[in-house]
């Protein structure tokens, strides 16, 4: 959307699950290896360096930058060697914009309350807020932001409406509702298994989008019947996902399909 080319400084710390408890880490490009949750959160202390080294070399060549948070801004047990959010906004002295999602509910609830669970520094860093993926009639939601604008002292900058057909990537877990085209329609049932470990399940989304194709995620083996196509994904610890298709009957499943298929 930029129009640049990206770099590993515009995201110099990436996690890629490889279990439920463990993560391979990449520091600027390069793995460093599998670290579970507690080893990942001593590891930000020298995740850390990268990050602001990442920064710096950014910021000498841009006039301007977009951070982006993760999860939430007052992550309050996680707030020791922070990276990714206020703790990263004081390394580098940098002004911070709350963005709340309406269409979850709560949306007053969620800036207020993290308001609270900052510290005062961190409050005045603070610089106002936006209300994502609105729907209906503004005029109902105003009264509210008169409220929030009165009660915290910071503005609300503006109001953006949800987007329908806006097809963004899944950050972190899979959307296992259908496609968006009818079965009825399509000339090609499309399913994938939804391993525990699975990867790059992103690339799965130009079918889900397809017009004439029906696609599913799925972990039950009876959804394979009357499937045409079952795909397996890329795995983060393939032995142990093969030994999930297994132990659920999905391989079986399959098998059992492709012969009746075939006859």
């Amino acid at each position: 959307a930029a129009g640049i080319a990206p770099t590993t400084d515009m995201n110099p710390v990436l996690l890629k699950p490889q279990s439920d408890r463990g993560a391979q880490v990449i520091i600027q490009g390069r793995s460093i290896g599998t670290l579970d949750a507690a080893g990942y959160h001593e590891y930000k202390r020298i995740a850390r360096r990268a990050v602001l080294d990442s920064y710096h070399r950014l910021a000498s060549g841009y006039e301007l930058i977009v951070v982006e948070g993760a999860g939430s801004a007052a992550e309050i047990n996680l707030r020791a060697n922070d990276i990714a959010n206020m703790g990263f906004a004081e390394a580098v002295d940098c002004p911070v914009v709350l963005i709340a999602d309406i269409d979850r509910g709560g949306v007053f609830a969620q800036l207020v309350g993290t308001l609270a669970l900052l510290s005062e520094s961190e409050r005045a860093r603070v610089t106002g807020f936006v209300i994502n993926r609105f729907r209906g009639d503004r005029a109902l939601l105003d009264p509210g932001l008169e409220w929030l604008e009165t009660h915290s002292g910071k503005p609300v900058f503006g109001v953006l409406a949800h987007l329908e057909n806006l097809h963004l990537d899944a950050e972190d877990s899979i959307s296992r509702s259908p496609g968006e085209h009818a079965a009825q329609t399509a000339l090609l049932r499309v399913l994938v298994p939804v391993t525990p470990r699975i990867s790059n399940h992103t690339d799965f989304d130009p079918l889900r989008q397809h017009p004439q194709i029906d696609f599913r995620y799925s972990s039950d083996p009876h959804d394979v019947t009357g499937t045409d196509l079952v795909i397996l994904p890329g795995s983060k610890s393939v032995r142990a996902d093969l030994a999930w298709l297994r132990e659920h009957g999905v391989g079986r499943a399959a098998g059992t399909a492709s012969a009746r298929t075939a006859a």
